[in-house]
């Protein structure tokens, strides 16, 4: 019988980063603007629209989302 090893602790995921942010296959951070849930009637028709897409994050940012999600 092999002696055991002590095992590395989990990292934590931030539930909060973890609802806000998904990887893509090619792991690129993708997120939904903010402003899109409520007041939606004092905004314009064009700006409602725009909110809705959902947008890539550059890539110095999406390595600091990155060790918040580690595991999606």
């Amino acid at each position: 019988m092999s002696p055991k090893k002590p095992k590395k602790p989990k990292m934590k995921t931030n539930r909060a980063a973890a609802k806000r942010f998904k990887k893509t296959g090619t792991g690129l951070v993708v997120f939904s603007p903010e402003g899109h849930r409520h007041g939606l009637s004092n905004k314009s028709r064009k700006h409602n629209r725009k909110l809705k897409a959902s947008r890539t994050m550059v890539k110095g940012d999406a390595q600091r989302v990155a060790r918040l999600i580690p595991y999606l």
